[in-house]
């Protein structure tokens, strides 16, 4: 059975975490995904001058259910002083844990030297570490790539930085920036991480399959594990990989029409708590990613697409649900 992630004084069990992602992990479906086996949740990345004007928009981003506690906040920006003011922002809105952002390709991001684009200067990393952890009374960690490019790989370098500067854990994505999602993710560097700094590390990318990431676990030793893409539409990942860390076989994957029981589920939450006009085309993409595997998928995302009110998207999935049950289907 795997220990609890201690970053600072709090335990993180099971030592499983969502990833930050933009447009996705609002607090609604934070709360949605948490039952299933998270140990952490985090917010969307925000960044930190958005912050300093308080848009409603960006403090939404922010914002908590209380039901997905402990809750780590994650930050992007190029400027220290920025960076600590938001960071104070933040604590003082409820964040148990202040994340940085040294991850993050996008170029929205990367354009203005935020995320991934700040490996460039390690040096600017590191005052960036050390103004978030003098700014706060909680936990301050780190979420990097390896570097910006594949001639600079410098994550040994900021992640013993880091741990100079009082951060308190890191997470790192196996690629450089330049890679976005192309190719696979490097588990050699790390377990190289891990071996390399005395601090928790969080290893992340492409873990897809319940037995492949107590794998990963085992042969690079971090504390913990990052889940993000391979958890849309298939929260049951994080249950399957809760079981394997509690020394259990893991639950069988659902139906598909218990999958999409649980699409109507999240489409009725994100409608009562943000309206049909911001829920529907947030529901697009999540119920495309429910809809994974069922027969005619394809056919039932291009009708999906095409639908603005909420309700007859849910009767299409309601619609798909039955197709499925009736006996002529399961003949």
């Amino acid at each position: 059975m795997m220990e609890a992630l201690r970053i600072g004084d709090i335990a993180v069990w099971p030592p499983i975490v969502l990833a930050p992602m933009s447009g996705v992990t609002n607090r609604t479906m934070r709360a949605l995904y948490k039952p299933f086996g998270l140990g952490l949740t985090v917010t969307e990345f925000v960044s930190s001058n958005a912050l300093r004007y308080g848009s409603k928009r960006t403090m939404e981003m922010i914002d908590q259910h209380g039901l997905e506690k402990p809750v780590s906040t994650q930050l992007w920006g190029d400027d220290p002083q920025a960076m600590a003011y938001a960071a104070r922002v933040v604590r003082e809105c409820g964040a148990d844990i202040v994340d940085i952002n040294f991850g993050c390709p996008a170029p929205k991001v990367t354009k203005t030297n935020g995320g991934s684009a700040c490996l460039r200067d390690p040096e600017r990393c590191e005052e960036i570490m050390r103004a978030v952890v003098a700014a706060v009374d909680c936990p301050v960690t780190m979420k990097m790539r390896l570097g910006w490019n594949e001639d600079h790989l410098v994550y040994l370098d900021v992640a013993r930085r880091a741990q100079q500067a009082g951060v308190q854990a890191l997470t790192l994505h196996a690629r450089t920036a330049k890679q976005f999602y192309k190719g696979s993710a490097d588990w050699e560097h790390i377990a190289l991480l891990k071996r390399s700094v005395d601090i928790p590390v969080i290893g992340n990318g492409d873990v897809r399959d319940a037995y492949l990431a107590m794998r990963r676990i085992q042969e690079s030793g971090v504390d913990a594990i990052m889940l993000g893409r391979a958890t849309l539409g298939n929260p049951w990942l994080i249950s399957q990989i809760r079981d394997l860390m509690q020394g259990r076989e893991p639950q069988p994957l659902p139906s598909a029409a218990e999958r999409l029981r649980f699409a109507i589920v999240h489409y009725r939450a994100m409608l009562d708590e943000w309206g049909e006009a911001r829920a529907v085309p947030q529901m697009r993409k999540h119920v495309a990613l429910y809809l994974k595997n069922v027969p005619g998928a394809a056919a039932l995302r291009e009708r999906l697409m095409r639908l603005d009110r909420a309700q007859d998207a849910i009767a299409l999935v309601e619609e798909t649900i039955s197709h499925l049950e009736s006996p002529a289907f399961a003949a």
